[in-house]
Formats: structure tokens, sequence, C-alpha cells
């Protein structure tokens, strides 16, 4: 018998005289809680959400269709990036006006390559105004999880207002459990026991998030 048969045996005979719980799934939970707090226009659910970014120490930019090429190398070129990650199915116009050096993410690329890589722009699944919150669940348009999570500088686009939801249900509505998610509210940061924010440890140092009007 091994530690899994172990402790499942234990559960087993802790649980034999419990009585079945005949409540399904759905209902064994009251859920109704605030679906979004406040009563919130389109354009004013988008400027929660710029608000709260920035409050997490991200650097937001707003922007329309025709711009965002240019204002994408714009900060690459500020950044003073060499190279930059690429997500398969990443709109290349987005990057039509830049000269940085592409790189494709692959599936057999090490950490270190990663690394090298300067930058990485991708797109997102939604963002969730109340929290701040960026998620992305590992679509063409934004790669695997890794390559968000070693580059320094990460620049993200978001599509406003259709990507944009208030709250965290709201956003869950829309994700798949079974993908990949990942859940950014701003740059990488943790503290030590006397409280001393460092940046950069699990994820990129920067995160910059482009709002595109798609008015």
């Amino acid at each position: 018998m091994n530690s899994r048969e172990r402790i499942l045996g234990r559960v087993r005979r802790a649980l034999a005289d419990t009585a079945a719980d005949d409540v399904p799934y759905e209902r064994a939970v009251a859920r109704d809680y605030l679906r979004e707090h406040g009563d919130r226009s389109d354009a004013e659910t988008v400027d929660l959400l710029a608000e709260n970014l920035a409050d997490y120490r991200a650097i937001v930019h707003r922007t329309d269709g025709e711009g965002l090429a240019e204002l994408i190398a714009g900060l690459l070129e500020k950044r003073g990036a060499a190279s930059v990650l690429v997500p398969p199915g990443l709109d290349s116009a987005w990057l039509a006006r830049t000269g940085v050096t592409r790189v494709a993410d692959r599936a057999e690329s090490t950490p270190h390559e990663l690394d090298e890589a300067d930058s990485v722009v991708t797109a997102c699944a939604v963002a969730i105004a109340e929290t701040g919150t960026i998620v992305l669940d590992g679509s063409p348009d934004q790669g695997r999880r890794r390559i968000t999570l070693v580059p320094d500088h990460h620049i993200c686009v978001v599509r406003v207002p259709s990507q944009v939801v208030s709250s965290v249900p709201q956003g869950l509505e829309r994700l798949d459990p079974a993908r990949p998610l990942t859940w950014i509210s701003g740059p990488s940061a943790t503290s030590d026991i006397e409280l001393d924010r460092v940046e950069g440890v699990h994820g990129p140092r920067t995160l910059e998030v482009i709002l595109v009007n798609e008015d």
C-alpha cells in the first residue's frame, strides 16, 4: 500500500457514517451575490479598468486601430528592444511599423532563449475592470504562458469595449476553465519580510497595456 492509497483509505473510513449529500452542485452554494458593483456605461467601465491597471503600476496607453502599430513600434523603440517574442496568431499588422527582430513562440524554445528576448507582444482573452486584471488563455494571439512570464517587458493589447467586463464573475463566464489561464494584475512583484517591494520575480518587470478603441 502506497501513501496515496493509505490517505484515501483514511478519508473513506472517516466518511463511512456520513449521510449522502443529495443537494445538486449548482444549488449547494448560494450565488445571489452582486455580479458587479455599480451601474456603469461601457466608457466608464473602460475608465475604471485603466485606473486600476495604473494603480497596480501597469503603464496604460490608449489608441485606435489605425494608431496601434505606430504606438507599439514607439514603445519597443523607447524600450530599446532588439527582439520581440511573437505568438503565432498575433495580427501581423500590429508589428508592421517596427523593424525589431521577431522571435517565434516555439515549443522547443529553452528558458534561456526566451530570456534573451527583450519584449513580448500579445493580445488577451478578457480584462476585468473592478480588479484591474488582464487574463490570457493561451489562444494563438497570446501564445504559451511562458512567453509572458520570462521576458522582462510585456505589451498587452486589449480591445475596448468588447474585451472589457466589470467583474470577475462576468469574466469567468467568458473563459474556458480547461485552458491555461494566466491572471495578470500589474507587473510581477513581491515583498520580503521587511515589505521591500521587488519587481520582476515571477514575470515581467514592466507591463504596458494598450486599450484599443474598436469604434
